[in-house]
């Protein structure tokens, strides 16, 4: 199909190493905790695979766990064997047979893993829940502290953790490309592990892997370049932050600016800027104002200042604000979370209201098929109510 030589900057491919994104709509990752023992199955695969369908150019697949210790729920993915790369494989192969690019984000709960499904209180396990199933385990984290009054206290890891954990980063990622999935994002985000070592809100280290800024950032570094030397040079990866912690003495947006220049040394593409997390209080920054596009700021100032690729993410629901954010220079890419959640087909409704697509051509044929027809008859009927009431 040929593209108009106007084409909206929302619907302009992207190339990203060797791997060409359709558009610039990212589905970002979004838990269901719902898998067993880390492993998908049919819902998952319905679950990301119309999404693609839904015209978005690369859809995440959620926060997988790179090992059993660092799935935050029990029922959150994992990809550290055999059974669970093998059921990701159908996921990975709906999203890219329906045009869009297949992602998944790798993570590590840290000192939040091992907690409740937010649907049984999004808290810390209690009897209910292990008298249901759910089993319970030791965390880990940067220092002995736990999230809050009541919830588990993490391992302070040594040595032998950082290293392991690096090394299942690494070969999560391996697994994540030997499934099919074509872009990796690493959590380093909400309150996780990653994140937690980066705030002085949850590292209270007096090591090499504590203390200034440096040193806070040295692990999540690691974890980073070991990731990157593990993938080919042709594969993107991106990194979801907490952009700020949004709590006096936390992470700043100064901080991110500084770990994100570090990021693009490392080989990151793309840095996904979120918010917040670092307490029990939510995923995403608590203090601030929810409003279309409230966390766009950050991705703007990281993409003028570090000089990376960014990724939009924050109640975007409307497709000409998704573009004026393009345009203005906010963001690279943009993600449309919980609005693809309640209209899977976002991405097409956005190309119809952009005045791209009035004509259906870039819906799956078989449903254009049967839309056309139905416009027409919509528009036939309209038009024939307005001549009757003149």
């Amino acid at each position: 199909m040929s593209q108009p030589a106007d084409l909206p900057l929302l619907f302009s491919p992207m190339k990203l190493r060797e791997v060409t994104l359709p558009n610039r709509i990212i589905v970002p990752p979004m838990a269901q905790y719902s898998a067993v023992q880390g492993v998908a199955d049919d819902f998952h695969l319905i679950h990301y695979g119309k999404f693609a369908m839904g015209g978005a150019g690369t859809v995440f697949v959620e926060a997988t766990g790179v090992s059993a210790e660092g799935r935050i729920t029990n029922g959150c993915l994992g990809l550290w064997n055999d059974e669970q790369q093998r059921a990701l494989e159908p996921v990975a192969r709906a999203i890219r047979a329906a045009g869009s690019v297949p992602a998944i984000q790798i993570g590590h709960g840290g000192r939040k893993a091992s907690m409740q499904r937010p649907w049984f209180g999004n808290g810390p396990l209690n009897d209910q829940d292990l008298a249901r199933g759910e089993a319970r385990w030791q965390p880990i984290g940067p220092s002995a502290v736990p999230l809050a009054e009541g919830w588990l206290v993490p391992r302070a890891m040594d040595a032998d953790d950082m290293a392991r954990t690096c090394r299942a980063f690494a070969d999560a990622a391996l697994r994540a490309l030997a499934a099919g999935f074509e872009i990796i994002e690493i959590h380093m985000a909400h309150g996780y592990l990653l994140h937690s070592f980066l705030s002085p809100l949850s590292n209270f280290r007096t090591d090499a892997y504590g203390g200034s800024l440096e040193g806070r950032m040295r692990f999540p570094l690691e974890v980073t370049a070991s990731v990157r030397a593990a993938l080919p040079a042709g594969t993107p990866l991106f990194v979801r932050i907490s952009s700020e912690d949004g709590f006096e003495g936390g992470w700043t947006l100064d901080d991110s600016v500084v770990l994100s220049r570090e990021l693009l040394a490392c080989g990151v593409d793309v840095v996904d800027c979120s918010s917040g997390g670092n307490t029990p209080r939510g995923a995403t920054n608590a203090n601030l104002q929810r409003a279309p596009g409230y966390q766009v700021p950050f991705a703007r100032r990281i993409r003028e200042d570090a000089r990376i690729l960014t990724e939009a993410v924050g109640l975007i629901r409307d497709g000409h604000h998704a573009e004026q954010i393009l345009r203005e220079g906010g963001a690279d890419l943009i993600a449309v979370g919980r609005q693809f959640l309640f209209e899977p087909f976002w991405a097409l409704h956005a190309a119809h209201q952009l005045g791209i697509d009035p004509d259906f051509k870039r819906w799956p044929h078989q449903y254009a098929w049967w839309l056309e027809k139905w416009d027409k008859g919509i528009k036939a009927r309209e038009a024939s109510e307005a001549a009757a009431g003149r």
